[in-house]
Order: C-alpha cells, then sequence, then structure tokens
C-alpha cells in the first residue's frame, strides 16, 4: 500500500481563508497575505485559533516576527483573491491593493472584506514536518455573511451550496 497523503486530503473539504501580517522595512510598512485552508477553531475559552503554514512561506516569517495576524474568511466571490494569495510575493502585493481592505482595530494587519475575519496575536507555535502550527487568540472579530461560503474540494475551489 502507498501512502499518497496529498490525494487522500483533497477528498476532505475546507473553508478558504486569507492570513494577512505586515513587515517593518526601512520605516514603513509592507503588508502581505497568503491563502489558507487550515484554519480550526481550538477553544471558546480562552478564544484560540490554529492556523498552519508552509515552513518556506515568507508570510510565515512575517508573521513570527510580528506576532500577529488577520484571517479573512471567502465567500465564493472571493475564487479569484485566493488564487492571486496562492502567488508569488509581488503578485500577492499587487492583489492587496485591488481588494478593500482596512487594518485591524487591534493588530493593524489587513483585514479583507468578507463574511468573517478575525484577528489573532501568537499564542505559541511549533513547527512538524514541513508546515509551522500556529495557536493565536483572538482578539477581535466580525463580518457580515452575503453569498455562500467558499470551499477547497479534490484541488479545486466550489461554492457550499444551501446555505
Amino acid at each position: 500500500m502507498s501512502l499518497d497523503l496529498r490525494t487522500t486530503m483533497r477528498t476532505f473539504a475546507t473553508g478558504v481563508c486569507v492570513v494577512t501580517t505586515f513587515a517593518e522595512e526601512a520605516g514603513r510598512t509592507r503588508h502581505d497575505a497568503v491563502t489558507a485552508g487550515s484554519l480550526v477553531s481550538v477553544s471558546l475559552d480562552p478564544p484560540l485559533v490554529s492556523l498552519t503554514l508552509p515552513d518556506d512561506c515568507d508570510v510565515l516569517a512575517d508573521l513570527l516576527a510580528t506576532g500577529v495576524w488577520a484571517v479573512s474568511i471567502l465567500d465564493v466571490a472571493g475564487d479569484d483573491l485566493a488564487r492571486a494569495f496562492e502567488g508569488d510575493r509581488e503578485t500577492r502585493a499587487l492583489a492587496l491593493t485591488t481588494c478593500s481592505t482596512s487594518p485591524g482595530p487591534r493588530t493593524g494587519a489587513l483585514v479583507i472584506d468578507a463574511p468573517g475575519w478575525l484577528e489573532c496575536t501568537l499564542r505559541e507555535s511549533r513547527r512538524f514536518g514541513d508546515h509551522t502550527l500556529l495557536i493565536g487568540e483572538v482578539l477581535s472579530t466580525g463580518g457580515h455573511r452575503r453569498r455562500p461560503p467558499l470551499v477547497a474540494l479534490d484541488g479545486a475551489m466550489r461554492a457550499l451550496g444551501g446555505v
């Protein structure tokens, strides 16, 4: 029996979100973002979430340095954003200039106009294999639901119907 974790896990539907953070460079703030599908609620009291990012993701380095991030949970209208934030840093920077964002009230990380968002401060991080697990304490939440959620399934982004 061969082990094909990627193919097997593609059969598990996950929500799609964009994680944002920033870095201070030469007296300027440079925002960055990346698409993620690993957001999980860990605890309601205290409010904690987990997130994993690949170790070679440059957003991860910025996030670990600042210790804060925002997560914007996408709906079906966000499939183009999800694809753009899977690109290289230049593509992601351009995408940030073309979507509606505002600095989070607690962290300053950009919040994308989305059905749900939250801001976190880093509580703990730990490397496992080729990814880093981040545990964040949720500092603020918000959003407004308009359309069905965007989910990833079988390597494609899809609308979740009946919502």
